[in-house]
């Protein structure tokens, strides 16, 4: 008889995984803890182990992993900015089952932490007036992905197969950025 496997241990990151991966396939309403729990094969009071305000701070640190972006610094405002978006777009579309989290949640944590870094490296880089501009990009970034999702039959019930990714909105984003960008610069 084979030995058994040790349990995978339970941490923070695989409760997040776990978490993603109902939201994305089942929907941000189908996330209870204890469904969260028998995909981890524990019963649901240990995820607040790790997650002590329960379902409220897995709600937060869902909203973080798809918000708190890094990119490198580029040469220019523009690289940087349009680096910045395109890894904010990539990080949304990935797990649109709580694009509406990063909608509704104000950023808190490492999101805020990467808000603060994009403003002050679009600031070090001439970009006058940064915070209102990284306003505008994540309003930019949300809201194109937010009409990516609606038009990709992601969320009805109807579409067996949705399109998770559309050389037409990749088209759109780049104009829209192309056009912000154009406009942040004056």
């Amino acid at each position: 008889m084979p030995a058994k496997r040790p349990p995978v241990p339970l941490s923070r990151e695989r409760i997040i995984d776990a978490a993603l991966h109902i939201a994305d396939s089942q929907g941000l309403r189908r996330l209870t803890m204890r469904r969260l729990g028998d995909a981890l094969e524990v019963e649901a009071m240990a995820i607040y182990h790790h997650l002590p305000r329960g379902k409220e701070a897995l709600m937060d640190a869902l909203a973080e992993h798809v918000t708190a972006v890094q990119v490198e610094r580029g040469p220019t405002w523009q690289e940087t900015a349009r680096a910045w978006c395109h890894a904010g777009r990539e990080a949304l579309r990935e797990h649109p089952g709580v694009l509406a989290l990063a909608l509704t949640k104000p950023p808190k944590g490492a999101t805020a932490l990467a808000i603060r870094e994009q403003v002050d490296q679009l600031g070090e880089l001439g970009l006058g007036d940064a915070a209102d501009a990284v306003r505008s990009l994540r309003a930019f970034v949300f809201g194109s992905v937010a009409v990516e999702v609606q038009a990709s039959g992601w969320a009805d019930p109807e579409v067996d197969t949705w399109t998770r990714r559309d050389a037409g909105a990749d088209a759109d984003f780049e104009r829209g950025l192309d056009a912000l960008l154009r406009g942040l610069g004056g």
